[in-house]
């Protein structure tokens, strides 16, 4: 009796699980890519539909996609601390909410942000003078980064003697699918600023990924987190503090980075390979006419002439 395997077929949530899995593990800048063979593949538009509606959202947030206004008059990045509502987020430079569609990736209409939405005039200060020293940087650092600042507690202080939080957020991107390669650059600093201490913590969160798919399929995904901190100061003054802790660590850490990748021939590469062969004795490459492999062959085969 010939033996027979039996088609295993999958529930719908089941395919809903694996297709949100498949989007949501997209390398950055091609989830369009995935998610048109994924539809292909599940042949489902129903459960397609579900899929992308769930994970895309969740994967342009981690992300963090930048998508142009309408209009062309600004970027708005899409965050978590960028998040009005589930479709709409802030611009705090242009005091703009954009609506975004996330399958799509466009910012669809944008209007103005209400009051409640921004910091107080207090908090604007800090923020727009940490705004200009970021961009400094970033227009120096990365050719093509995108940057916001945002508060993301205590925005309603009116003067000092309260606590209160920014988020630095830098993305960086270079997408080059006809050169089969993508990849970015990911930075999260928040920002404490204690009033009593008159101290300012700082908590680094830096991540580089890139997908090399040519002839082949390599990943990087990267992670760093750091801390430092200073002094509590004017709006203008804490914010070149701030921009160069930034600058430091942001450094330090490519820095280090191209150092390991330097080194990876004669370190990681050799690790990987068997340190003696299976004889337990080096090859005297030096000497290599020493050895017949005709010879030897016919020595261990007893086919001597």
């Amino acid at each position: 009796m010939e033996d027979t395997e039996e088609e295993v077929l999958l529930s719908d949530d089941q395919k809903l699980d694996i297709a949100k899995w498949f989007l949501l593990n997209s390398p950055p800048g091609e989830i369009q890519y995935v998610a048109k063979d994924l539809k292909s593949l599940l042949n489902d538009e129903d459960v397609y539909r579900r899929a992308a509606a769930e994970a895309f959202p969740l994967y342009n947030k981690s992300n963090i996609i930048c998508l142009h206004f309408p209009n062309r008059s600004g970027e708005v990045l899409v965050s978590l601390f960028s998040e009005i509502s589930e479709d709409e987020y802030l611009d705090p430079r242009t005091a703009q909410v954009g609506k975004v569609d996330h399958v799509r990736q466009i910012c669809t209409t944008m209007r103005p942000a209400t009051d409640e939405e921004l910091p107080s005039p207090y908090i604007e200060e800090y923020r727009c003078a940490l705004d200009a020293e970021i961009s400094k940087y970033v227009e120096e650092a990365y050719p093509k980064g995108i940057f916001s600042v945002y508060c993301t507690n205590g925005k309603d202080a009116e003067d000092c003697g309260s606590d209160f939080e920014l988020v630095v957020v830098i993305t960086a991107t270079r997408h080059s699918p006809q050169n089969f390669c993508n990849g970015s650059w990911v930075s999260i600093w928040n920002i404490e600023f204690k009033d009593e201490l008159q101290t300012v913590e700082v908590r680094g969160k830096l991540q580089v990924t890139a997908h090399y798919f040519e002839e082949g399929n390599v990943q990087l995904d990267a992670k760093h987190e750091c801390r430092d901190s200073t002094i509590f100061q004017s709006p203008d003054d804490s914010a070149d503090s701030l921009m160069n802790i930034i600058r430091h660590h942001e450094t330090e850490y490519l820095t280090s980075l191209q150092a390991s990748y330097s080194n990876l021939p004669d370190s990681t590469f050799k690790e990987l390979r068997r340190k003696l062969p299976v004889t337990r004795t080096l090859f005297p490459w030096h000497s290599t006419l020493q050895f017949s492999l005709t010879r030897d062959l016919e020595k261990e085969l007893g086919i001597e002439k």
